[in-house]
């Protein structure tokens, strides 16, 4: 496998934004399912949903770590909007500088972006969620960069798919 890194310009063509979606809520199922598997034998299962519920309900929702519909329900839907959200970024750099079909570059692109939420969700907003700091390790971190190489894949995958026949 080669890896072409040539300059490209900027095309203003619009991307697909139904696979973009597609393939953030692609990429935030896998990391979701990481994070469950690895969460095995380290207390509750359910500690995550708290952690990223308590973004939106408040830092009370951090008292328990047992089930609760209510607090998953959160999470899920602030996970999956965050994924769909940068499934949406993502897929306007890939459709911007025309990496559709350059598997080498999307690796890549997608690793580096994996490795920058992991930053941001865990360094980054920290300072606003001081909580999120107890999901910092390699664990996350791969899960991250999973995620991020998950949506750089499927993403042209997903938006050739979709594309009307002529």
């Amino acid at each position: 496998m080669e890896l072409h890194f040539e300059p490209h310009a900027w095309h203003a063509r619009r991307p697909d934004w139904a696979a973009a979606a597609a393939a953030g809520l692609i990429g935030g199922a896998v990391l979701m399912v990481l994070d469950l598997l690895w969460s095995i034998g380290s207390g509750s299962p359910w500690r995550t949903s708290h952690l990223v519920a308590a973004v939106l309900l408040g830092p009370d929702t951090l008292q328990s770590s047992a089930f609760s519909i209510g607090v998953v329900a959160v999470a899920l839907t602030v996970h999956y909007l965050l994924g769909i959200l940068f499934g949406l970024a993502l897929a306007a750099v890939i459709t911007g500088f025309d990496y559709e079909s350059n598997s080498g570059v999307l690796e890549v692109l997608g690793l580096v972006v994996g490795a920058g939420l992991y930053l941001l969700n865990f360094h980054g907003l920290s300072t606003f969620f001081p909580w999120m700091a107890e999901l910092r390790g390699w664990a996350a971190f791969i899960a991250h960069l999973v995620f991020g190489l998950t949506v750089a894949m499927s993403y042209p995958w997903l938006a050739r798919r979709t594309k009307p026949q002529s």
